[in-house]
């Protein structure tokens, strides 16, 4: 055992001898060498054509890309875009992409954008560069967001027409609705140098401003949006300063702040706010301070019709919501009146609407006078006005007018309709004793409606209602007021403390006209103004004044009576033919003397000739008889005696007394009482007050 050697060649071999019947298997071993893999024929022959085919593709790919050019792309891009915004669209310098990334880019060089058919021709827009990118995962949920946007030294060209077809509207314009300009969610825009031009014969508007938004700015302000300019609205000087927020990284889904400052003339619009949706102009919000010599120059800005007024400070939010803006929370002060409420403006296929209801605490009735075309008391006092209401203003006065001369622009009536509510709580209405002041005005199509249209006395009320027709060339108006319960000592001013003239009052004036401002209207009027009295007291000392008793009224002064006589009734009417007010019946009725006048007041050049003669019911000694006249401007008449009556009077006392006795010479001016109590029943029936 000893001398057996060792088996090194592993485990034992199973040795068959040569006349066994067992076969000999085969040994395997570690180090002996693998059976050959199948070869390429052994795959199955549909998996050879696929990867050929793959093959084949990869190389056709690699070689495409070595050797594409994105030049080629040119035309076939420009004729996709000129497609999509109706217009045409070239890229003339080279194109260039990087399209392996989930936010492939483009960028084109020398890029214009032409104006549609009906703009004149020329480009609305050109881009010496312009890249744009795209994010695909936003656009496999369905929204299209660019992350990038980068426009170098741009010039842009907006332009709008009179009938309201803008070139920044892209694709067919079906709506005379003007649409703001809407442009997809931007991430990143960055703008050097531009250029913007808007020319808007719709608001007759012209402006060139510069553009910037770049992310290479240093210092403050880094990154964001810049546009300032200088321009014309409506011949007056216009400039604009627009701030936005950075546009490095701007989020699709939340609001993208600004800020602008905007001067037209006189008027100021300083704006706070956000845009809900970048870059959606037809969605946003903004704290609004507005101020302005007169609302009427918002014109120009708004397209809305509004009525003239003195200068005006307000501040308002405002929600826009494509052609519908809300403004709530209207805070301020018109003139000399505080206001406050709520306004909803809208537009629709090219017809604006307003809607709303305004209150003021108080009101100063004089600041009404500018709705009617009028210059108010701020314009004489010196401070900022429109140029329209400083010429009005000088020409009332150079003229010593009243009514004002100012045209209704039927025009701006038409092109929108309006539903709008007034209220004051108080009125400082200087003498008068106005209360409250409540109206209703509806505009619909050129027609304009007041109804009601109300003044709350500390007795009675003026109520009524008024109607301007401006549908046709000449604007026809139409007024019906009607004063009820009210009492004569409210609206007479007292003489040393105690009413003149006390009683109760009513009043009617319906007048109808054609003119485009309030004088032209007076001067084509017809109708009846007509006031009644149907019972009071006036102090007698007046009675005996009115009819003229020198001797009584003498005693009455001297001896400071305040002692009143009954008013039985008077009434006052006035027919109106073209202009002018003819008294048809005048009669003051009290207990010692019955008055009666006649004469005219032409609101064609704003005069009057008026006459009233008393005569006493009883025995007076000295009576004159000469009426008193009441004569001259509207703004300035004149209160005489018309001595020339008497004139008579003094010749036959002065014959008697030089034929007589000097004692006779009294005898004229004797008056033994003649007029009888007058009917007033009848009287008051008849009369429309």
């Amino acid at each position: 055992m000893a001398g057996t050697r060792p088996n090194t060649a592993g485990p034992a071999a199973t040795t068959v001898s040569p006349g066994s019947s067992m076969q000999p298997q085969a040994v395997r071993r570690p180090w002996a060498a693998a059976p050959p893999r199948r070869g390429w024929r052994a795959v199955p022959a549909p998996l050879r054509w696929l990867g050929g085919a793959l093959a084949t593709l990869a190389l056709a790919v690699a070689v495409f890309l070595w050797l594409f050019q994105w030049n080629w792309l040119r035309g076939p891009i420009a004729d996709y875009a000129s497609a999509r915004l109706a217009r045409p669209v070239a890229i003339h310098g080279n194109l260039s992409a990087h399209i392996f990334s989930w936010t492939p880019s483009l960028t084109g060089e020398e890029v214009t954008v032409g104006q549609p058919a009906w703009a004149g021709g020329g480009d609305m827009a050109t881009f010496p560069s312009l890249t744009l990118s795209v994010d695909l995962r936003q656009l496999l949920r369905g929204r299209l967001v660019l992350p990038l946007v980068r426009a170098e030294r741009p010039t842009i060209t907006l332009q709008r027409d009179a009938s309201g077809r803008n070139n920044w509207t892209f694709g067919a314009q079906t709506t005379a609705t003007p649409q703001p300009l809407r442009l997809p969610a931007i991430q990143h825009l960055a703008i050097d140098d531009g250029q913007l031009t808007l020319s808007d014969a719709r608001r007759k508007l012209t402006f060139t401003g510069v553009v910037s938004s770049n992310e290479r700015v240093a210092g403050f302000g880094r990154g964001r949006f810049t546009l300032t300019g200088l321009g014309r609205l409506n011949g007056a000087a216009f400039s604009a300063d627009i701030h936005g927020g950075t546009l490095l990284q701007v989020d699709p889904d939340k609001p993208y702040p600004f800020v602008g400052d905007i001067h037209a003339g006189a008027t100021h619009i300083l704006a706070q706010g956000s845009i809900r949706r970048p870059f959606d102009l037809g969605v946003m919000t903004a704290a609004t301070h507005v101020t302005g010599p007169d609302m009427a120059e918002l014109y120009d800005l708004t397209g809305f019709t509004l009525p003239n007024s003195p200068p005006y400070d307000l501040t308002l939010d405002l929600d826009r919501n494509d052609a519908r803006f809300n403004l709530t929370h209207i805070h301020g002060r018109v003139g000399d009146s505080d206001v406050a409420g709520q306004l909803v403006a809208s537009e629709t296929n090219g017809r604006r609407d307003l809607t709303g209801a305004l209150a003021s605490h108080r009101l100063k009735l004089a600041d009404l006078t500018a709705i009617i075309g009028g210059a108010p008391r701020s314009v004489m006092r010196g401070t900022v006005t429109s140029p329209l209401q400083k010429a009005e203003a000088a020409k009332l006065s150079a003229q010593g007018r009243i009514l004002p001369d100012a045209p209704l622009d039927v025009a701006r009536v038409r092109q929108m309709d309006a539903d709008v509510s007034y209220k004051a709580e108080t009125v400082d209405a200087g003498p008068l004793p106005i209360r409250q002041v409540s109206l209703h005005a509806r505009l619909d199509h050129g027609l304009l409606t007041v109804d009601p249209l109300a003044m709350t006395l500390p007795q009675g009320a003026l109520s009524g209602q008024l109607r301007i027709d401006a549908r046709s060339a000449v604007p026809v108006t139409g007024l019906d007021l009607t004063l009820a319960r009210a009492r004569v000592e409210e609206l007479l001013p007292a003489v040393k403390g105690a009413a003149g003239v006390s009683g109760a009052l009513s009043a009617r004036a319906r007048l109808g006209g054609a003119g485009a401002s309030v004088r032209a209207f007076a001067a084509n009027s017809s109708g009846v103004v007509a006031v009644a009295i149907p019972q009071g007291q006036m102090r007698q000392l007046f009675a005996e004044l009115l009819g003229l008793d020198v001797g009584k009224s003498l005693f009455l002064y001297l001896s400071h009576d305040q002692s009143p006589t009954p008013i039985r009734c008077a009434v006052a009417e006035f027919r109106d033919r073209g202009g002018v007010l003819t008294v048809d019946r005048f009669l003051i009725d009290t207990a010692a003397v019955q008055a009666e006048g006649k004469g005219w007041i032409d609101l064609r050049n704003e005069t009057l000739n008026l006459a009233i003669e008393g005569k006493p019911k009883h025995f007076r000694l000295i009576r004159i008889s000469a009426p008193i006249t009441i004569k001259g401007r509207l703004d300035s008449p004149k209160m005489s005696l018309d001595l020339g009556h008497a004139a008579g009077q003094a010749a036959v006392g002065g014959l008697l007394g030089a034929l007589v006795n000097p004692v006779a010479a009294v005898l004229p001016f004797i008056s033994f009482g003649g007029p009888k109590d007058a009917d007033c029943a009848a009287l008051l029936a008849q009369t429309p007050a």
